[in-house]
């Protein structure tokens, strides 16, 4: 076989694998546009519009409108998909992820998605995929999850995503007190072991983040909000990294130390940590430098201040009142 003749089967067969990968993001979306192809698949504007054209012409119902993208007629489904192996795998370590911060009613549907997964694997990928999946676990860390944090996840996905005012008991930690609120819920994050969501407060007149395990009650009411008068959860997200003062602190701290920290870093801001010279370095944005200059304070000289100067100050002023306390 010629080179020249081989180099025209691969390119055949490449083609052939982006087009079914092309009809794959099409029938996950309700549209889409020529330029999120493109930059799905690293290809020009031109090839999307050949790729879209070749897959027309081989009897699949794409319909194209002008300014809006591309999608694919109602009623036209794939057969049954043939998963790789790394694909199957990937899916059973989520699934690990999902036993532990998903709801009951999400992991019984992942289970139910994971067998009919399962069901359309060869019988070496099947074999492969059984043994991978007794061998994965996901520890959650020495902070144990709270049962009632998988409380509501359901019911608050169904009205952010059908744009619905809740109303809810919330129990508020600081002030030690049960309020019911109405909230219009923009989206849902999870971070610090437990699910929060954002959303807009009435009571408040205010974006909130409340803790789904904070949650006493919770009601979807009939009432839609407009979502045109909130920001999406990234922009929320950003606007507050924005709007907040962070600071920006480095600690180095003893490499046996830091084997012990655990969680507790996070909640002080913790973004990254790096290796020098037989020393943990670790970079923090924190908001509240005081809670940071007083967490710091037990590990005593295992850690050392590297930036802000102020911070290390600030320490130094509380090592002063310790002392004059017990003095």
């Amino acid at each position: 076989m010629s080179l020249y003749l081989r180099f025209q089967i691969i390119s055949t067969v490449n083609r052939v694998d982006r087009l079914h990968a092309i009809l794959v993001h099409l029938q996950s979306k309700k549209r889409v546009t020529a330029q999120e192809l493109a930059d799905r698949f690293g290809l020009s504007l031109r090839t999307v519009y050949r790729d879209i054209k070749a897959l027309d012409e081989s009897g699949v119902p794409v319909i194209g409108e002008a300014g809006i993208g591309y999608s694919v007629m109602e009623g036209y489904r794939l057969p049954p998909v043939m998963f790789t192996q790394d694909e199957a795998a990937a899916l059973i370590l989520i699934s690990k992820f999902a036993e532990k911060f998903a709801d009951q009613q999400d992991k019984r549907n992942f289970e139910s998605a994971l067998f009919k997964i399962k069901a359309v694997l060869r019988s070496a990928d099947k074999e492969f995929v059984e043994e991978l999946d007794s061998r994965v676990a996901v520890q959650t860390g020495p902070i144990p999850i709270d049962d009632s944090m998988e409380l509501h996840l359901s019911a608050m996905r169904k009205a952010i995503v059908e744009k619905r005012v809740i109303t809810i008991q919330y129990y508020s930690a600081y002030k030690e007190e049960t309020t019911e609120r109405q909230a219009e819920p923009i989206g849902l994050l999870h971070y610090s072991q437990a699910w929060h969501f954002i959303g807009w407060c009435r009571l408040r007149q205010d974006y909130r983040d409340f803790r789904m395990d904070r949650i006493r009650r919770l009601q979807i009411m009939d009432t839609r909000f407009d979502e045109s008068t909130h920001p999406s959860l990234q922009e929320y997200m950003s606007q507050l990294t924005r709007e907040r003062d962070l600071t920006e602190v480095i600690v180095s701290f003893d490499k046996e130390m830091a084997r012990y920290m655990f969680s507790q870093k996070y909640y002080y801001g913790y973004v990254s940590e790096e290796e020098r010279d037989g020393r943990i370095f670790m970079r923090f944005l924190s908001a509240h430098t005081d809670s940071l200059a007083r967490w710091l304070l037990m590990y005593t000289n295992a850690a050392r201040i590297e930036h802000p100067a102020s911070l290390r100050q600030h320490v130094q002023g509380l090592l002063l009142e310790l002392n004059n306390h017990y003095k």
